[in-house]
């Protein structure tokens, strides 16, 4: 059968750029906003928890969190967002994109909460339950990635389809950008409330018992903007691809855009419309699948998995890298609450100047370059500045040629944004056909964050100084050769992106080939 498209949907794919458009932004936005916030927040606390809950009074350091509790708590949420990735992407396809959306963020803002309140004040009652309470913080999270990705690809029309899920990507630089912002306000109103001194001057008396409730604040915060788009989200009608291809009511997915568009949209003759939404019948992983999309699932999965490994080492351990090469003083130097506002303020100059601008030049660029050659670029750049980090390493954390570093590492995170991070967000839900959609966004999602579990829990140990690691850890290959194998990840990930195919300004039915025989399509689908 030769491919039909409702009427419905090709008023979809043609309707002008309106306000419903940035409603929908606006919703699926905030819930990665919430998300970067939720994710990324706890690297920032990281320190503040080793000085607070375990600090030796015996020792001239301040305390830190064991190796393997560090890697626990961040690493925990991520572990939960894989789980949710697969489960809510499932659940996208079998019940409904809407059904399930306000759930996630029903979880999101409980268990945002319960992270804050963790029980007790011993580190054993604090850390377990923070960990058990973060693993389902990230669980909601992971159902964010694929429903707010198929939304979005199913709401937009085909010729800025790619900017409006770049747009609502892009509210996770914001996210990241508001928790340093967070940090720096909270960190410095009880810095000034209550001063304290430096650890070696006073060790006891440089975490003062106010640091305890400012990681808890830090951490609830997130739970507002979550909170605030909950109605909303209730308020969207489901999109019409899952009510008109999925749940088969044609007269439902009609009325409902109609209302959307703000226009009449005619209903196809009965043999037409029962032709289109009986179609398709096979499954995931079925021979048809594997056929048609199986390279495109591959490209898909192995572009993320190798992007996150790199993504979230980054990301996670900003704090770590910065120490190493000199531009957060030592610990011992500072006060608690001084640690945290300093490494608060790295990670905002890093989010300003190259997180944020990357995620809004792929929403400028997106539909103009095409998905496929921003991610190889992307992947090409974070190569090129990883190597040129790597390679002159030891003298750039030389005293003095600090800038040199933070201008190459956060051209990295720009080309990362500006690139892979970005586009393998993307691809996933405008590819395969409308019944496996958020499925197989869930599914590529998942490996991305096997990829992150990785980085971060990998990360940690590898970058361990051969000769003196930190207390706790073994040692491991250093800092360079870390960020040496960081660079022949991206490399990979490069290779890998052949694989993507391009699809910029066609509508989702074509770029799939949904209803259509196998004798009109090729291979790989495209």
């Amino acid at each position: 059968m030769a491919g039909e498209q409702l009427n419905v949907l090709k008023a979809l794919d043609q309707a002008k750029t309106q306000w419903y458009h940035f409603t929908a932004i606006v919703i699926a936005g905030m819930g990665f906003f919430t998300d970067a916030y939720d994710l990324f927040c706890i690297s920032l606390v990281t320190r503040l928890l080793g000085r607070i809950y375990y600090t030796d009074p015996g020792s001239n350091e301040p305390g830190h969190l064991p190796a393997n509790v560090s890697a626990s708590v961040n690493g925990v949420a991520l572990c939960g967002t894989l789980a949710g990735q697969l489960f809510f992407g499932w659940l996208g396809d079998k019940l409904g994109r809407k059904s399930v959306y306000g759930f996630t963020l029903i979880l999101m803002v409980l268990c945002s909460i319960a992270s804050g309140l963790s029980f007790g004040h011993s580190a054993k009652g604090v850390i377990g339950t923070l960990c058990f309470f973060r693993f389902w913080l990230g669980f909601g999270v992971g159902g964010d990635y694929p429903l707010s990705a198929t939304i979005m690809s199913e709401y937009a029309n085909k010729k800025t389809r790619g900017t409006f899920i770049a747009a609502v990507f892009a509210m996770q630089g914001f996210g990241i950008l508001f928790g340093t912002i967070v940090t720096i306000v909270v960190s410095a109103a009880f810095r000034h409330a209550f001063p304290a001194p430096p650890f070696y001057v006073d060790a006891a008396g440089s975490t003062g018992p106010e640091a305890d409730y400012v990681w808890r604040i830090i951490v609830m915060f997130g739970t507002i903007p979550a909170a605030l788009t909950y109605y909303w989200r209730m308020k969207m009608p489901e999109t019409a691809r899952y009510t008109a291809l999925i749940a088969r009511n044609t007269k439902q997915a009609t009325a409902d855009m109609s209302r959307v568009l703000n226009k009449d949209i005619t209903e196809e003759e009965e043999q037409v419309r029962l032709q289109v939404v009986s179609g398709d019948t096979w499954g995931l992983f079925s021979r048809q699948f594997m056929s048609r999309h199986g390279l495109h699932l591959l490209a898909t999965t192995s572009t993320w998995f190798l992007l996150d490994v790199a993504f979230y080492s980054q990301n996670l351990f900003q704090k770590d890298i910065f120490t190493k090469v000199g531009w957060i003083p030592p610990a011992r130097t500072m006060s608690a609450l001084e640690e945290l506002y300093r490494i608060a303020r790295a990670q905002a100059l890093i989010a300003l100047c190259g997180t944020v601008p990357g995620y809004w030049f792929t929403v400028a660029f997106i539909d103009i370059i095409g998905r496929f050659w921003i991610q190889l670029m992307g992947f090409a750049m974070m190569t090129i500045f990883m190597l040129a980090i790597a390679v002159p390493y030891d003298y750039l954390v030389k005293p003095g040629h600090h800038t040199g570093f933070v201008v190459l590492y956060g051209l990295t995170f720009f080309f990362a944004n500006f690139g892979p991070n970005s586009t393998t967000f993307i691809v996933p839900a405008e590819i395969f056909p409308a019944r496996l959609r958020s499925t197989c966004h869930g599914v590529s999602a998942a490996t991305g964050k096997a990829g992150a579990i990785i980085g971060a829990f990998g990360f940690l140990y590898a970058s361990q100084d051969q000769k003196k690691p930190d207390k706790g850890y073994s040692p491991g290959i250093g800092m360079r050769n870390a960020l040496f194998l960081l660079a022949g990840t991206n490399f990979l990930g490069l290779l890998f992106s052949l694989l993507v195919p391009e699809s910029k300004g066609r509508s989702l039915e074509e770029i799939s080939k949904e209803n259509f025989d196998d004798a009109t399509v090729s291979p790989t689908g495209v």
